[in-house]
């Protein structure tokens, strides 16, 4: 139900993960349409972190 509830209000979301996260490229952003678990990749993929600790972090943001 959140990816659901995520890709409905993408948009709106993808400026202040931007913010959060300043080394995701907007093509990341564009990738990731709404996909939490594709969010959490591209964290660790630009990031260089655990899954966890971008779970974490993904989980604390929204």
């Amino acid at each position: 139900m959140e990816q659901v509830k995520w890709k409905g209000k993408w948009n709106q979301m993808k400026g202040e993960a931007k913010k959060t996260w300043g080394k995701l490229t907007d093509d990341d952003l564009q990738q990731v349409d709404g996909d939490k678990d594709k969010l959490i990749g591209k964290i660790q993929e630009r990031y260089g972190k655990s899954k966890e600790e971008a779970e974490k972090e993904v989980n604390s943001w929204n």
